[in-house]
C-alpha cells in the first residue's frame, strides 16, 4: 500500500481524522484496512507501480490555481437507463497550497466530496471509486468494504500498466493505462458472478492538467451489448433499479440472483473524461 495512503490510514484507525473524511472513500477504506492491517506489515510490502502513478503521484504539481478543469462523464447500461453528465474540479491557491472542490456529478446523480484545503493527486480519481463502489452495492446488495479491499488488493498485486498514446486538444500525448479486474480471482465471485468480468482502466499522463485523463469501469461479459448514453440529467431524474437488484430492506449483505432465462447479462460500461480546462489570469 502506498507509503502517504497507509500514514493517512493509521490516522483514521487512530480516530484522528475520521470526522473530516466521514462518508467519503478514505473513510470507508480505512475502516477496512484498520481490520487487514497486523503489526509491522505497513512496510512489509513494496509499492506497485500502479499504486504509484495513482496515488504516490502529485497529479496537480503541474498545474497552477486558480483553474477549473471540467471531465465529461458517460454511462451505457443494458438494465437501466444511461446519461450523460459533467464532473467539475475547481482549484485555488491558499496559503500556499492549493485547494480542492470537487462536483461530481448533479441533480439526481449529484455524489457529494468533500473539499480539500490540501490537494496533491488528483481527487477525481476518489470521486470515480466512491461513486462505483456506492453502485455496486446498489446493485448486487453487497459490501461496500470488500468491493474496496478488492480494488486496494487488484492495485497491489494484479495491476497490469501499460504504456499508450492519448488523444488531447488536438495533440497526441504519451500516457500510461493501469488496468485491473478486481473481482475476477474473487474468492467470493460467486455471490457476484454477473460482475466478475468487471475491468477499471485509469488513463494518467504527465502531459495533461491534473494527471488524470480518464477513468473507466466496464462491464459486458462478451454477451451483452450496453445502450448509448442518453445524454444530460434533469435534475430530477431518477435510477431505476436495475434487473437482478435486490430488493428494498434486502439484508445488506444479500447477493443478487443471477438473470433469469431471458434477461440480458449486466452490460454497463462508466466513463470519465478530461474535456477543458481553464485558468484565469494565466
Amino acid at each position: 500500500m502506498p507509503p502517504s495512503l497507509l500514514r493517512w490510514l493509521s490516522f483514521a484507525c487512530a480516530g484522528r481524522q475520521a470526522g473530516a473524511w466521514s462518508g467519503t472513500l478514505f473513510r470507508t477504506l480505512a475502516a477496512a484496512v484498520c481490520i487487514a492491517l497486523l503489526p509491522g506489515q505497513a512496510g512489509a510490502q513494496a509499492v506497485s507501480s500502479a499504486e504509484t502513478l495513482l496515488f504516490e503521484t502529485d497529479h496537480l504539481a503541474r498545474i497552477k490555481p486558480p483553474a477549473v478543469l471540467v471531465y465529461e462523464f458517460s454511462k451505457a447500461s443494458n438494465v437501466e437507463p444511461g446519461f450523460s453528465d459533467k464532473v467539475q474540479l475547481d482549484l485555488a491557491a491558499s496559503k500556499g497550497k492549493t485547494s480542492a472542490t470537487l462536483h461530481f456529478l448533479s441533480g439526481a446523480h449529484k455524489h457529494d466530496i468533500p473539499a480539500l484545503e490540501e490537494a496533491h493527486g488528483n481527487p477525481v480519481l476518489l470521486g470515480f471509486l466512491e461513486r462505483d463502489i456506492a453502485e455496486m452495492k446498489r446493485l448486487t446488495g453487497g459490501s461496500t468494504a470488500y468491493f474496496r479491499k478488492r480494488i486496494r488488493m487488484a492495485l497491489a498485486e494484479g495491476a497490469q500498466v501499460s504504456a499508450q498514446s492519448i488523444r488531447y486538444q488536438g495533440k497526441s500525448l504519451p500516457a500510461q493505462a493501469v488496468r485491473i479486474q478486481p473481482y475476477l480471482n474473487d474468492p467470493m465471485h460467486a455471490r457476484f458472478e454477473p460482475y466478475v468480468h468487471k475491468t477499471y482502466v485509469f488513463v494518467v499522463s504527465e502531459q495533461v492538467p491534473g494527471g488524470i485523463y480518464q477513468v473507466r469501469s466496464s462491464l459486458d461479459n462478451g454477451k451483452g451489448k450496453a445502450v448509448a448514453a442518453t445524454g444530460p440529467a434533469s435534475a430530477g431524474t431518477s435510477v431505476a433499479p436495475a434487473k437482478g437488484a435486490p430488493a428494498a430492506g434486502a439484508a445488506p449483505g444479500a447477493a443478487a440472483p443471477a438473470p433469469r432465462p431471458g434477461e440480458p447479462v449486466p452490460a454497463i460500461d462508466e466513463t470519465l473524461t478530461l474535456v477543458s480546462v481553464t485558468q484565469p489570469g494565466h
